[in-house]
C-alpha cells in the first residue's frame, strides 16, 4: 500500500540523489498523522463546544482528582502556556461557566481555579468523544502493533519531554 510520503520521498531520491531523505519516510508520516489527529480532535471537541485549549485546561483539571481544582501556576506547566494567557483562558472559562475561582486556604493572595459540574460534565463527554475517534484511527492495528508503536514513539518523545529547566 502506497501513501502520499512514498511519493514524497521518491520524488526527492529522484530530484536529490545525493541526499538521504531516509528521515522523512519515518518523520513526514508523523507529521501528517499529528495534522489527521488534530483535525479529529478538534471534531470531537466541538462536538462539545469545546476548542483545544478549553479541552486541555478542563482535562487538566479533571484528571486532578476531587476537588478537581489547581493553582494557576499548576495549569501553566501542564498546559505550557504563559501566565497572561492561562488568565485569559481561566476568564473565558469563568465565563463559561465551566471553571471557578476560589481562594487558596493556604494562601490568602492566591486563587484556586476548580471545575464546575458543567465543566466536568463537558470535559468527560469530550474525552470519550475523543477517544472514539483515535480508537477508529488505530482501528488497523492489532493490541502488540499499538503498544510497539507506542514505546518506539516514547523513545522519540522522551528526550523532548525530559529537558531539564
Amino acid at each position: 500500500m502506497e501513501d502520499e510520503v512514498d511519493r514524497l520521498v521518491a520524488a526527492w531520491r529522484r530530484e536529490r540523489p545525493d541526499l538521504d531523505v531516509e528521515p522523512l519516510e519515518v518523520l513526514s508520516r508523523v507529521s501528517r498523522l499529528a495534522r489527521h489527529l488534530d483535525r479529529a480532535r478538534r471534531l470531537a471537541f466541538a462536538e462539545h463546544h469545546l476548542e483545544p485549549w478549553e479541552f486541555d485546561v478542563l482535562t487538566s483539571l479533571r484528571r486532578a482528582g476531587a476537588p478537581y481544582q489547581l493553582s494557576p501556576g499548576q495549569l501553566l506547566t501542564q498546559t505550557l502556556v504563559t501566565s497572561g494567557t492561562m488568565t485569559n483562558r481561566i476568564d473565558r472559562l469563568a465565563k463559561k461557566g465551566l471553571v471557578e475561582r476560589l481562594p487558596d486556604p493556604s494562601d490568602r493572595r492566591g486563587v484556586l481555579v476548580r471545575l464546575t459540574a458543567e465543566g466536568r460534565d463537558r470535559a468527560d463527554e469530550a474525552l470519550a468523544a475523543l477517544l472514539a475517534q483515535e480508537r477508529a484511527i488505530l482501528a488497523e492495528l492489532s493490541r502488540a502493533q499499538r503498544a510497539e508503536l507506542a514505546g518506539l514513539l516514547r523513545q522519540l518523545t522522551a528526550p523532548f519531554d525530559n529537558v531539564p529547566g
